[in-house]
């Protein structure tokens, strides 16, 4: 029973709707940026919290880059990666994203102040959030399909502005 419970706020809480905090990260070209400016005019958008140490983030980021184009045009889902490297490692993300040519738009947050505000633990961990720019759901941790899960979501997002 209490199992059951438990399982249950677990998935309340994943499907509950949330606003995006308002944090200062930068640009890869180390210009400010606060996540309010997150947008996609109306559209579904998917946040992909990631480091360069950790291999689970690259194979998700790589792919999803794969099929990122085929998304973009089926949906107008827009994905921003967010590294959490620090400020001693950050140097190594943009000849990361150089050489993957990941479209992605790639933030920094080398304080780990939008991690916080986002209650992240692990990484990869993944918002997708509505036309609103509310988080409508999450996942953390990679396993290999996990992103059809992601691209369901989104086109569940548009069914429902409909």
């Amino acid at each position: 029973m209490l199992l059951s419970l438990f399982a249950c706020g677990v998935y309340a809480q994943q499907e509950a709707v949330l606003p995006l905090p308002s944090v200062n990260v930068k640009t890869l070209d180390g210009k400010k940026f606060n996540t309010n400016e997150i947008d996609n005019e109306g559209k579904p958008i998917i946040i992909c919290f990631f480091a360069t140490w950790c291999k689970p983030c690259m194979v998700e980021l790589k792919t999803i880059a794969e099929s990122y184009e085929e998304w973009q045009e089926e949906t107008g889902v827009k994905i921003y990666a967010v590294s959490i490297d620090d400020s001693r490692s950050s140097g190594k993300v943009a000849p990361l994203v150089n050489g993957q040519s990941w479209e992605y738009d790639v933030l920094l947050d080398e304080n780990s102040d939008f991690k916080r505000a986002m209650n992240v633990g692990d990484i990869p961990h993944t918002f997708i959030l509505n036309e609103n720019k509310e988080i409508v759901y999450q996942h953390a941790s990679y396993a290999p399909g996990v992103e059809q899960e992601y691209i369901e979501k989104v086109r569940e997002i548009l069914q429902k502005e409909k």
